[in-house]
């Protein structure tokens, strides 16, 4: 035992360098295991690990075991109380009222949506903070602290910004409960980013007349809504749409089948501002500063162009990031930026892994929460195997470059180009599979021909239309790059139209894509050969998807749908008010088409019959020796009680109605049940019926809503605030 810690020690002291780069990684472990209780956990122990980890620093310090214990227990701590203190700095969900009311609201931000029908004028959706129901219940309450998402009518053109306070009767709807145990859930996004719900408006808004109070963020906001309203005007349709994406982050306006292209060919990317899009503005700041200083002699000799030109670039990318609303691959990116041009300014080496580790560290400790979301994850994984990817590969691509011939360089820039697809999209592509449900096969073809488009003539133009609107001299260079999101487009639509261009993914447990996250930081963060250790983890993690146990029935959380898995369909019946949504999220968490679930007859495999003895709208699943009666669809008054033989050696009975006293003597799932316990989840196996609700999966925790959405209800104003 002796010898393996020393050979361990030995192993972690020739890896000193590299140990801080782990220290995030330990923060994240910290803030997944405040996620990971069904119960809201005490502090205390976290307060207690910190307190100890100080002293245990202090008295080992001189020890590596004692500095890495100290540094790990320290790092787990500070990840757990992070996220415990933002959640508890958050609003509690108010309860939004369950009829049309008319509302009053601050305008935070302005967003333009596509049309619904082909040809039709696009909407716009409001984001109002501050805002005050009008009603007698709500007469004196304080406003809410959270946001609210409204969709306004399409024929609404009343001319207003953000700053300007709006008036609009509109029905709300609260953050619905995940569609299955597992799922996606809407509330916690919902519950940290500071919003109450969304809705959708009666009539046409109007403007209060005493508000119109004007911040920093306004004024920003109101910049970048102007510039997109001037690109559509000079580029309408999805080319502006494009463009407005990529120049002040304002992507509502993309069509949905414009969307699809892009995901299904691995471009999506492209339409989420990240640092992609920050290196190549930061890289036409320093190349046209410093070449414009280089060009005066007086200049060149005397002052130091460099350092110069990386300042100034520095400066141009943070304008950028705040023109394009600040999202959080491109605050990664810009924390990154500032140490290298740090490094360079001080004549030191610009470490890499390190800036991306202090980035890391920074946002977790800043925002934990966002370490569950698809921007954190897929925007470290693709840096980290970047960087840690070039590393092993400097030198063969040096050999590769040669005496720099003309062919040369043109090899060396597309073989950089395809191993950065093949880099970032092999590292993202289970959180792809994760998120989306989805594997792309061609992206490495696709961004081999549009990240150069991108660089070299989308953003180029769009930058110089940006500096030209002052002077109204935008459209040409608008056009110019028009022309290059028209090639981008059509590129994403020909690869998206390929024979097995999407690949359909099951549903991932989240230990499993926790798992190769933790591979891909071991195979990335080491520099010797124990490194490979960490592809185990990964392939594992990889593959969880393709062994994952699904259930065999799901019951909606309002209890009006219920899909059945059946070979390679999912078979679904009933009605639901958020049936659209439900359907697409049961489609891509099983990898199967939704049909139709037939109420007569049997299906191809015999383990589901319906309609048998005279029972309408009744199904009977038997899958080994345990059987499930499905009443798929409520034909009845839902409180009728079912004959014995139908009952008769029933494990469960599930029903889209209010069923309670249907089979006496069988355990019952009916709306009852769902409008407590969120969407149940059915496995049959040979050891009996296995239920899973949502209550029992996600827990009592702060975001997630009582029974039926509801919320905590506003309180009145105390008597110095209403003065």
């Amino acid at each position: 035992m002796k010898g393996a810690l020393t050979r361990l020690q030995t192993l972690l002291l020739t890896e000193r360098h590299r140990l801080p780069l782990w220290l995030p990684v330990f923060i994240a472990l910290g803030v997944l295991a405040y996620f990971q209780p069904l119960t809201e956990p005490m502090v205390w122990w976290a307060l207690g690990s910190c307190l100890l980890a100080v002293p245990l620093l202090i008295m080992g310090w001189h020890r590596l075991e004692g500095r890495v214990s100290g540094c790990v227990l320290l790092c787990l701590s500070l990840g757990f109380l992070a996220a415990w203190s933002e959640n508890h700095r958050a609003p509690p969900m108010p309860e939004l009222p369950r009829r049309a009311v008319m509302l009053t609201g601050h305008v935070q931000a302005v967003d333009m949506l596509p049309a619904r029908v082909e040809g039709a004028p696009g909407g716009r959706r409001v984001t109002l903070s501050h805002v005050r129901f009008e009603t007698w219940l709500d007469e004196g309450m304080a406003p809410l602290k959270r946001t609210l998402r409204i969709r306004l009518r399409d024929d609404d053109s009343l001319v207003f910004g953000p700053g300007n306070d709006l008036r609009i009767r509109a029905l709300l709807e609260a953050p619905p409960f995940p569609v299955m145990p597992g799922a996606r859930d809407l509330q916690r996004e919902a519950w940290f980013a500071r919003e109450a719900g969304t809705g959708r408006a009666l009539g046409a808004a109007t403007l209060v007349e005493d508000g119109g109070k004007v911040t920093a963020t306004t004024t920003l906001e109101r910049l970048r809504e102007t510039i997109a309203a001037r690109i559509a005007v000079v580029l309408p349709g999805s080319d502006g749409a494009i463009a407005s994406t990529l120049l002040v982050g304002l992507s509502g306006g993309i069509a949905p089948k414009d969307r699809e292209a892009f995901s299904v060919s691995g471009l999506s990317h492209l339409l989420a501002v990240a640092g992609l899009h920050l290196g190549i503005v930061m890289g036409v700041v320093v190349t046209t500063v410093r070449y414009g200083l280089a060009s005066i002699e007086w200049t060149a000799l005397r002052w130091p162009c460099k350092e110069i030109a990386v300042i100034c670039g520095l400066l141009g990318g943070m304008v950028y990031v705040l023109m394009t609303g600040m999202h959080l691959p491109a605050l990664r990116s810009l924390i990154m930026a500032c140490l290298v041009v740090l490094a360079l300014v001080t004549g030191r080496n610009a470490a890499s892994m390190r800036g991306l580790a202090v980035a890391a560290t920074v946002l977790l400790l800043t925002g934990p929460a966002v370490i569950l979301g698809v921007p954190f994850q897929m925007s470290f994984a693709a840096v980290m195997a970047l960087i840690a990817g070039y590393e092993v590969l400097r030198v063969p691509l040096r050999r590769l470059h040669g005496e720099g011939t003309v062919s040369r360089r043109f090899l060396v820039h597309v073989t950089t180009l395809a191993l950065t697809s093949l880099l970032a999209g092999t590292a993202t592509l289970p959180v792809s599979m994760a998120h989306f449900g989805e594997i792309q096969p061609f992206f490495v073809v696709a961004n081999l021909l549009a990240v150069p488009m991108t660089a070299l003539w989308v953003m180029p133009a769009g930058l110089l239309a940006v500096l030209l609107m002052p002077v109204h001299l935008e459209r040409w260079a608008l056009d110019v790059m028009g022309w290059g999101v028209d090639g981008i487009i059509w590129l994403a639509d020909m690869v998206a139209h390929w024979p097995a261009a999407r690949i359909a993914v099951p549903m991932t447990p989240g230990w499993g894509l926790a798992l190769f996250l933790f591979g891909l930081c071991w195979l990335c963060l080491w520099s010797r050969t124990w490194r490979l250790l960490g592809i185990a983890p990964m392939l594992v993690g990889f593959l969880t998807p393709f062994f994952h146990s699904l259930p065999d029935v799901v019951i909606t959380p309002d209890g009006g749908l219920i899909a059945v898995r059946e070979g390679d369909q999912l078979l679904m019946s009933g009605q639901s008010r958020d049936a659209w949504f439900e359907r697409r999220a049961l489609e891509q968490a099983f990898a199967r088409p939704v049909v139709s679930l037939p109420l007569h007859g049997e299906t191809a495999s015999g383990d589901l019959t319906c309609g048998e003895d005279g029972a309408a709208g009744v199904c009977v699943l038997t899958r080994g020796k345990h059987s499930v009666l499905l009443r798929v669809e409520d034909t009845t008054d839902g409180q009728s009680i079912l004959s014995s033989e139908v009952c008769q050696g029933m494990d469960l009975f599930v029903a889209v109605s209010p069923a309670r006293s249907s089979c006496r003597d069988v355990p019952t799932i009916d709306r009852f049940a769902v409008w407590r316990e969120g969407a149940v989840a059915v496995w049959m196996t040979d050891s009996g019926v296995k239920t899973l609700s949502d209550r029992q999966w996600s827990g009592d925790r702060l975001w997630v809503m009582r029974p039926g959405r509801h919320g905590v209800p506003n309180l009145p104003l105390a008597k110095e605030d209403e003065r």
